[in-house]
């Protein structure tokens, strides 16, 4: 992988979301995506697996094209077809419709990349009462490090621009609390994971993490209930400078 080619670390990124043993991604799942320059992101073409994705299975879109459609009240599935094709060249393959909701996290400051799968210990967490829980509270260090201290947490909606407009409310909702620092995991509910980054490794990093937390916090409900860090705990490990003033 070529460093400081996003093109390059995207490809990279959906070879290692997609492979088999990770288990994050099956067949055609998941959707990974990377901001190009300042008018255009790349992102996985429909029909495209992620653990094999070649160079011509990754769609250049235009930013300007895809935002002006979630702005606008269409949601009908051939107005959002459209407007995928629209964002690419002609002869070009035909982008996800998760390029609806990449296209808005990849305008957030510091956020380059942007992974998305359906990991199974996440997903049984996510299909259960307990998905408030796994994602307002902590369980252990690292996973406040590579997941950050909350995650947002997206009620079930349907795919394609109504997903897409709840991902952006609940972000900026979350974002209003933090004083603008956007959450680093976004879990939807019956769905799967978003996970934001500045490089590909800390995309990949924060997705097997939610996986790994999610397998604890299954675990540790047979056990009993899972025990949670305190907020002063979260605290310190997300911004030890903070507390030694």
């Amino acid at each position: 992988m070529e460093k400081n080619d996003p093109f390059q670390e995207l490809l990279w990124l959906s070879h290692e979301v997609g492979r088999e043993d990770r288990h994050l991604a099956l067949g055609g799942e998941g959707s990974v995506s990377a901001r190009l320059d300042e008018q255009h992101f790349g992102v996985r073409a429909s029909a495209s697996a992620l653990h094999d994705a070649a160079p011509e299975q990754i769609c250049r879109c235009r930013l300007d094209e895809i935002q002006g459609f979630i702005d606008s009240q269409g949601s009908d599935s051939m107005d959002v077809q459209a407007a995928l094709r629209r964002s690419v060249s002609p002869d070009g393959p035909r982008p996800t419709t998760d390029a609806l909701f990449h296209s808005w996290l990849l305008q957030l400051e510091h956020v380059r990349f942007v992974g998305h799968c359906h990991p199974e210990a996440c997903l049984q967490v996510l299909c259960s009462s307990a998905a408030e829980r796994f994602a307002e509270y902590r369980m252990f260090p690292d996973e406040v490090l590579a997941t950050g201290p909350q995650s947002v947490l997206v009620p079930y909606v349907e795919p394609g621009a109504p997903l897409a407009r709840e991902v952006r409310a609940k972000m900026t909702l979350a974002m209003r609390r933090t004083f603008g620092r956007h959450p680093k995991l976004i879990l939807l509910q019956n769905h799967g994971i978003i996970a934001l980054g500045s490089t590909a490794h800390s995309v990949l990093s924060t997705l097997q993490m939610a996986e790994k937390a999610a397998r604890v916090f299954v675990g540790a409900a047979r056990l009993g209930g899972p025990i949670f860090m305190t907020a002063a705990m979260v605290t310190r490990i997300d911004n030890p400078a903070r507390t030694r003033r």
